[in-house]
């Protein structure tokens, strides 16, 4: 409650521009770019799940990858942007419930885009109250939307259809390892774990890989604070 009342009026009032700049880019990204890319490989040739699958995956890293990145060079709170989030859940929630589904990323099979969203905003909603830089909550939702957005566009082009492939992990790790060094080794060991569990098919890794590196990197930088030092990249 103290940490709420430290959100002052004129933070709320500096971010104000910046979250209605950063919304219309995820809506330009989602509406434009995302549509532009499923075209594109409908003429291409690629099916429509794949082509949905290449949608989606420009929408994890043109969107939610990089706001999620500038965060800390832009926002001073965290409200904006977990309303931003939640507005984005809620009309994919929407979307799926009447079936006017948004045909070149949304599946009527899956609602993930749903859990992509609200996992981005209140992971990085939470962790403000921890870590003010916002880099507690950027470093997973980058390892969701970076690392697991370019698993998926390797694993489309090599399988031309959604499967667990090797291939895709390995970009996956060299991704997440490469954000993950904001917290040093702590965030490389973080970057293994969301690896490993973005493989595992019985929940949506938009869930599970942000969780479990969160929760590895609280647990380096509550108890062993040093080894989020160890080979860190600040930025």
């Amino acid at each position: 409650m103290n940490d709420m009342l430290l959100i002052t009026y004129s933070e709320m009032i500096h971010d104000t521009l910046i979250a209605v700049i950063m919304m219309l880019w995820v809506i330009f990204v989602t509406i434009y770019l995302a549509r532009l890319t499923y075209n594109i490989a409908i003429k291409r040739g690629w099916s429509d799940h794949s082509a949905k699958y290449f949608s989606r995956k420009v929408i994890h890293i043109l969107a939610g990858g990089l706001v999620a990145f500038l965060l800390p060079f832009t926002f001073k709170e965290p409200i904006y942007p977990l309303i931003m989030a939640l507005l984005i859940s809620i009309l994919t929630y929407y979307l799926h419930k009447t079936g006017k589904l948004m045909y070149w990323f949304q599946d009527p099979e899956n609602e993930y885009e749903v859990h992509f969203a609200l996992m981005w905003g209140i992971v990085i909603f939470l962790t403000w109250f921890i870590d003010k830089s916002f880099w507690l909550g950027v470093i997973p939702a980058l390892m969701m939307s970076w690392g697991d957005g370019i698993t998926g566009i390797i694993r489309n082009i090599r399988y031309k259809r959604r499967v667990k492939g090797w291939e895709g992990s390995l970009g996956m790790l060299v991704v997440s390892v490469i954000v993950g060094l904001r917290f040093g080794l702590a965030g490389i060991i973080a970057a293994v774990f969301a690896t490993l569990v973005e493989r595992w098919n019985k929940i949506d890794d938009n869930i599970t890989v942000p969780l479990v590196s969160l929760f590895t990197l609280l647990i380096f930088v509550e108890f062993f604070p040093s080894v989020t030092k160890l080979f860190m990249i600040p930025y």
